[in-house]
Order: structure tokens, then sequence, then C-alpha cells
């Protein structure tokens, strides 16, 4: 399925795919709870879809407000709303989870609380600070317009990259960052993105962080999909479009890297992004763990047999010390670099053990990822 980058992205969270059910199991998940000072008011459960929101059922709430909402069990993350005019509160739901929320009317989007769900404990945690920047932007629309554009712009980047930092690179497989791929500000009456490729091409890599970890979790899922068509969409533009004079027909599994701008043992800083032209083995390994001689001997082996031919191996140590890694890594052939930044969790947040591999192809794609990887030697034949 393609999409044209411009029209995924002015629907927000609404460029996620359909819903995945399961309904043949009869396996549920659970909305329920209460919205105080509501009598008489209509509750909207409402589902968040490609195509835009589609009423799933709704209750006219009584005296005590309770209602409760129920659906078939997701293979794959999906969202939700409740929604009382204008008045939301965002859903995420996985499998068949019981989401408990109590609110309070008018003021529910930001008067309510969330049990039962991390995954929307965070969702709350971001929709609260998406809110106040709203706020803070069209403050200075009204009391600064001479500026406002500006400064409007220095607090979404700071917004960036707080949530960038301490949500999505922190945990890219989780759907509240997919959620907060999709927030917006509304400016001038028109909604605008906060991460958005086509206005800056870096949000590529934030993107490409969600993409990476989706598609170990969720593989071949619509939202998966989705995230690969944005992120490929923007890295050919930014890219590969400028560096070639002829047009670049790019496969759907293939995903342009993240770039992971590290120093190696000899103080300098690699770029993965510098390696195009040849096909990389990224390996995240921790030295220190049992069985790393006899890996570090198979990586040899690896290297030895198909570094003349155009194989580079670009390992990144996640060891707690930094002396001793460079210890380890003081003979080694390929590129060594240390990641004491936590920016190597766009790709290894996923993972549920060491030592992780991607294979990256000579135009800096990412072609496999862990989960897909089964005969190594087989694979990287394929690339070279």
């Amino acid at each position: 399925m393609k999409h044209n980058i411009g029209s995924i992205l002015t629907k927000g969270l609404a460029v996620v795919g359909l819903v995945v059910l399961a309904s043949c199991t009869g396996e549920k998940f659970h909305v329920a709870g209460s919205i105080a000072n509501a009598k008489d008011s209509t509750l909207y459960f409402e589902h968040n879809g490609l195509d835009g929101f589609s009423t799933i059922d709704s209750v006219k709430l009584d005296e005590k407000g309770n209602f409760s909402f129920s659906g078939d069990k997701m293979n794959n993350p999906e969202f939700y709303r409740l929604r009382i005019a204008g008045q939301i509160i965002n859903v995420a739901i996985d499998s068949t989870e019981t989401v408990d929320v109590k609110a309070t009317y008018p003021q529910m989007s930001t008067d309510y609380t969330v049990k039962g769900s991390y995954e929307n404990e965070k969702i709350k945690e971001l929709a609260l600070k998406q809110i106040n920047l709203q706020t803070r932007c069209q403050d200075l629309y009204n009391e600064r317009p001479d500026i406002a554009d500006s400064m409007v712009n220095v607090l979404v980047n700071d917004y960036k990259r707080d949530v960038s930092l301490n949500y999505i690179f922190k945990e890219p497989m989780r759907a509240y960052s997919y959620f907060a791929l999709f927030q917006y500000i509304v400016v001038g009456n028109q909604a605008r993105l906060i991460f958005d490729p086509t206005r800056d091409a870096s949000d590529n890599k934030v993107f490409g962080a969600v993409a990476t970890s989706w598609d170990t979790y969720y593989p071949g899922s619509e939202r998966t999909q989705n995230l690969h068509n944005i992120t490929i969409k923007g890295m050919k533009d930014e890219r590969i479009v400028k560096a070639q004079s002829k047009p670049v027909e790019l496969k759907a599994q293939e995903l342009g890297v993240v770039d992971l701008p590290l120093r190696d043992n000899h103080g300098n800083v690699r770029h993965l992004t510098d390696l195009k032209g040849k096909v990389v083995l990224l390996d995240f390994h921790v030295f220190s763990a049992d069985g790393s001689t006899e890996y570090i001997m198979q990586m040899r082996d690896l290297y030895n047999k198909y570094h003349d031919r155009g194989l580079e191996i670009y390992m990144v140590s996640l060891d707690d010390n930094e002396h001793f890694w460079k210890e380890q890594v003081a003979n080694l052939p390929w590129i060594n670099v240390y990641d004491d930044s936590g920016i190597s969790q766009a790709y290894t947040a996923p993972a549920q053990s060491l030592p992780i591999i991607y294979l990256i192809d000579r135009g800096n794609n990412v072609v496999k990822n862990p989960s897909q990887i089964k005969n190594l030697n087989e694979e990287i034949e394929k690339l070279l």
C-alpha cells in the first residue's frame, strides 16, 4: 500500500492502519470507568483509523457517569479515544488489557486518571505536555505576534528534544512512542505536526527509530508499514534524490538507517551513514558478557571472509566500563565505537538479549532486523 507523505502526515494519528482483529478467539479488551459531572452527556468511544475517526460505541451518562466499552483482541496496538463534545481522552489498546479511566467533565482532557495501563499513563503525560505547548504557543501569538513565529519554533524544538530523548528513543517499541510521532499544535487555525519530516529532515530519525522497533515487534502490520512509508519517503527526499540524478526505487522492506555518531577507540566520531557503498553488519555487543570471546572469533571469521568484497562491521559496545572496552577492541580490525549516551536504544530497545545484529545494504538501508536474520552468511552473500 503506497501513500503520499503529505496526505499521511496531515491525518495525524489517522495515518495508522486498519484495526487488526482476532474476533475468532472471543477474547476482549475493556475500557471502563466514570465521568463525573457529565449527567445526560453522550460519551463516544471512537477508533482512530487510517481514514479518520469512527464511532465504535456510545452511552448516555447518568448521575454516576459510569461507562464500559469493549472490543475484540488486538494483534498490534490500536488507538481510540473517549469523547464528550470537544473534550477527549486518548487511549491505546494492546491485546486484551483492561483500562480504567476516571475523569471530571468539562475538563476531562486534563482532569483524568488512568489505571491498569503503563502505555496510557505515558500517553496522558504526552497529552498534557502537548496541551501545555499549545497554550504557550497561543499566548505568544496573542501577546507578542511580532516574534511569535520564531519563538514558537524554539518551543517546538525544545519539545521535540524532550520527547525524543525521554520517551521515543527510550522505548520506541511502545504505543505511546507511536502516539508521540503524530502530536500537533494549531497555529493560525492550521494544524502543525510537531514531528514533521517534510519540515525538518532530522525528524526522519525519530520516525525511523519507531519504525525499526515496530518492525521487530509487529512485523507486517499496517502501522509498521506506514511508518516505513513515511521514513523511506523522507530519507529518499533528503539524501537519495539529492545525491543522485536519476530516480531511485526503494523496496518496501528497506529502511534508511538512523545515524549513530559515536566515538571509536581512537577518539574519532564515526557515523553509520558514512558507510554508504558498503554492506554493513551493525552489531551491538557487550564485551563483558559470557561467551564474548567465542562470539568475537566468529565475527573475525566473517570479517576475514567478506571484508575484501565490501563488508564492514560497525560494532557498538554497550559495556559499563569504557576502559575495559578499549582493551578488548585494541586489536580488532573493524569499526568499534562506544555508546554512553543511550542513542543506541533506537535499535536495541526492541531486543530481548545481546548481541543484536542488523544488516544494512550498500544504499544505507536497513534490510534485515534481528528477527529476520536466520543464516548470517547467506544474508551477507545476498547483499554482496
